[in-house]
C-alpha cells in the first residue's frame, strides 16, 4: 500500500483523506506518512489468518463469547474466508487499553518555557498583564497553536489594570550637620546618609498602587500600624506613611487599602514577615507582590486611589527603616501608576473542532507578575498547555475529528484578577453554559528541582468524582509505565464539590475558578493541578535556575490521557 500512496500525486492524496477523514493539510510527504499511518492503525484482521496463524487464542475468545456474538462469527466464517473482521466490533478490546497515555517531550516543554522567560520585560522581567511583553507572549503562543494544526482565535479584553510608568523608589536619609535645622538631608547638609533600597530584591509595588513623590524634605511622619487590623489607630496615619508588619494575623491587601483609603493616608508600606522567611536568605523574607480584589475595592470605596502608594519591602529592609527612623530619618517615597483606566490583555486559544458541540478546554496564565520572570508561575503551566496540545495535534493528525472539541487557552490578568479567563467566560457565556464538559487548569503543576528537600508532591483535584475516577485510574497506570518517576515523586488526590467559598469546595484562586462557579445556572466541571517547593512564589527569584521540566510530565501526560481518551475514545 506505501507504493501505491508513493505514486500518487497530491490531489489524489487529498482525495484519499478526505474520504478517510483525515486532515489534508501538508507536504506531499506529510500526506503519504499520514495516510500509511492510517493504513497501519485500521488494516482490518482476516478471519483466515487468525485461525492460521493464532488458532488456539481465536478458541479461547471464542469460547468466552456471548452466544450471539460467537453466532455472528460463525456467520462470517462459513460465509467466506475472507471476510473482513476487527475485535474491537465485537467488544473485544482488552480493558487494559481503555487508556493510552501520550507522549511528553521534556526538552520541547523547557524550550516552551525559557522562550516564554525570554520575553520578558528587559529590567523587571516580568509579562505584566496588558504589557508589550504580555502581548509578545500571546502572540508565540497562538503561533505554535496554529503551527499546531489548531483553528487560532486571539480574544482581547479590555480590563481594569494598572500600568507602571517609572520604576519606583523607596529610601530614606538620616540628617547630618543640619540635623534638626532647615535643609536638613538636602545638598548641602553635610555628613547625612542617604539609603535607597533595591527594587525587586527589597521592594516591590502592590497591585494598583497609587502615584505619589514624597520627598525628603516633606519630612513626612511614619505611623508604625502593627498588622494593621481594625483595631488599629489608622485615622493617626493620615496624610502619613502608614507602616504595617505582615503576619499571620493581619488582614489582607484589599482591608489595608481600604483602611488606607478611608483615613487618607499618605503612603501605605508593608513589611513581609510572613511570606518564604528564612527559605530563600538566612533572617530574611524577601517581597513578594499581591494585588487587590478590585470588584471588593470598588463595591466599598468607589474608584481606587490614585494618589495613594502601596509597596511590600523585606523584613530586613523593614527593620533597617525602623532603625533609621528612630533616629529622625526622612523618608522618600517615590511611585509612578496609573491605576483609574483599562488596558487590554489577550487570551489566545487554539480549537479542534469534533463532530458534536461539547468541548473541553485546557489552559493556564501566560502573565506573570511585573517584577519576576515567574518561570514556575506559570510559565510552568503555560509551557505545559503548549506540549500537551502539540501532543494533542499530532493525535489529531493520526486519528482525524475528534468526538468533542478541544480547545487550549492561556490567559492574561490572572495575576490581578483573573481577569482574561472571567472576561472570556462572560464573553462565551452561552455557549460554555451549554457545552462545556470539562475545564483543565494547569496553574504552578511543578516539582521544584530540589524535590527531596522542597516537596515532591503535586495535587490532582476536581469538583467532579466521575473525572477524578478516571483520573485517578489513569494515574496507577502512569506510575507502572514509568516507575522511575514513581520513585521520586508522589501525587495526592482531593474531591472538592462545595460551593464557591465553602472550605470543601473549589477555590477560586485560579483560571479555573470562573469555569466552575461564573456559568449560568450550573457549576461547571473541572480537573486542577498544583505542585509543590516554590519558594519563589512571586519574587525576582522565580527564574530558570529552578526549572524542573521532567516534573511536568506527569500533569500532562495524566491530564493530557484523560483528554485523549474523551476526545476519541
Amino acid at each position: 500500500m506505501a507504493e501505491a500512496f508513493d505514486s500518487m500525486n497530491v490531489a489524489e492524496l487529498k482525495a484519499e483523506l478526505k474520504a478517510r477523514e483525515l486532515p489534508v493539510s501538508g507536504r506531499k510527504s506529510e500526506l503519504i506518512a499520514r495516510l500509511n499511518s492510517n493504513s497501519k492503525e485500521t488494516e482490518p484482521i482476516f478471519i483466515g489468518e487468525l485461525v492460521d496463524n493464532s488458532i488456539l487464542n481465536q478458541a479461547k475468545a471464542f469460547l468466552a463469547m456471548p452466544a450471539v456474538v460467537a453466532s455472528i462469527l460463525v456467520v462470517l466464517i462459513m460465509t467466506s474466508t475472507v471476510a473482513v473482521f476487527k475485535p474491537e466490533w465485537l467488544g473485544l478490546a482488552s480493558e487494559s487499553a481503555k487508556y493510552q497515555l501520550i507522549d511528553f517531550d521534556a526538552d520541547q516543554t523547557r524550550k516552551y518555557a525559557q522562550d516564554l522567560v525570554d520575553l520578558g520585560h528587559p529590567e523587571w522581567k516580568g509579562r505584566m498583564s496588558g504589557s508589550g511583553e504580555e502581548g509578545q507572549a500571546a502572540e508565540y503562543i497562538i503561533n505554535n497553536f496554529e503551527e499546531m494544526g489548531f483553528m487560532p482565535e486571539m480574544n482581547n479584553y479590555d480590563v481594569p489594570m494598572f500600568a507602571i510608568n517609572d520604576e519606583p523608589e523607596i529610601g530614606y536619609c538620616i540628617p547630618g550637620i543640619l540635623a534638626g535645622r532647615p535643609g536638613e538631608c538636602s545638598a548641602g547638609d553635610v555628613g547625612r546618609q542617604e539609603v535607597f533600597f533595591t527594587h525587586r530584591e527589597q521592594f516591590v509595588l502592590q497591585g494598583y498602587s497609587g502615584s505619589a513623590d514624597i520627598q525628603f524634605g516633606q519630612d513626612m511622619q511614619v505611623v508604625d500600624l502593627g498588622n494593621g487590623d481594625a483595631s488599629k489607630d489608622w485615622a493617626s496615619a493620615q496624610g502619613a506613611v502608614a507602616l504595617v508588619w505582615a503576619a499571620s494575623d493581619n488582614d489582607g491587601n484589599t482591608d489595608m487599602y481600604i483602611r488606607a483609603d478611608e483615613n487618607q493616608v499618605g503612603a501605605l508600606v508593608l513589611v513581609n514577615m510572613l511570606n518564604n522567611c528564612d527559605l530563600l536568605f538566612e533572617g530574611d523574607c524577601i517581597p513578594i507582590f499581591k494585588g487587590i480584589r478590585v470588584d471588593t475595592f470598588k463595591e466599598e470605596r468607589g474608584a481606587i486611589p490614585d494618589n495613594i502608594p502601596f509597596m511590600a519591602i523585606s523584613k530586613k529592609a523593614g527593620e533597617e527603616l525602623q532603625q533609621a527612623l528612630e533616629l529622625d530619618a526622612r523618608i522618600h517615597i517615590s511611585t509612578d501608576v496609573d491605576n483609574t483606566g483599562e488596558l487590554l490583555v489577550r487570551v489566545p486559544c487554539g480549537t479542534i473542532y469534533g463532530e458534536s458541540d461539547d468541548i473541553i478546554i485546557v489552559g493556564g496564565h501566560h502573565d506573570t507578575v511585573y517584577s519576576g520572570p515567574g518561570a514556575v508561575d506559570d510559565t510552568s503551566g503555560t509551557a505545559s498547555v503548549l506540549e500537551m496540545a502539540r501532543q494533542i495535534g499530532l493525535l489529531y493528525q493520526e486519528y482525524g475529528t475528534p468526538e468533542k472539541s478541544i480547545r487550549f487557552c492561556t490567559w492574561g490578568g490572572e495575576e490581578e484578577g483573573l481577569w482574561g479567563s472571567r472576561y472570556y467566560v462572560a464573553d462565551k457565556i452561552s455557549t460554555l453554559t451549554e457545552n462545556l464538559e470539562l475545564y483543565i487548569n494547569l496553574d504552578m503543576n511543578h516539582i521544584d528541582i530540589d524535590y527531596e528537600n522542597r516537596g515532591n508532591s503535586i495535587r490532582l483535584f476536581s469538583n467532579s468524582e466521575k473525572h477524578l475516577d478516571h483520573v485517578q485510574e489513569i494515574s496507577d497506570i502512569y506510575w507502572d509505565a514509568n516507575k522511575d518517576m514513581a520513585k521520586k515523586y508522589e501525587i495526592s488526590f482531593a474531591l472538592l464539590e462545595g460551593e464557591k467559598g465553602e472550605s470543601d469546595g473549589m477555590p477560586y484562586n485560579s483560571d479555573h475558578g470562573p469555569f466552575v462557579y461564573d456559568l449560568d445556572g450550573r457549576n461547571g466541571d473541572a480537573i486542577v493541578c498544583y505542585g509543590s517547593g516554590s519558594w519563589e512564589y512571586h519574587t525576582y527569584l522565580d527564574d530558570m535556575s529552578r526549572f524542573n521540566e521532567e516534573s511536568l510530565g506527569i500533569s500532562v501526560t495524566i491530564y493530557g490521557t484523560y483528554l485523549r481518551y474523551l476526545a476519541w475514545g
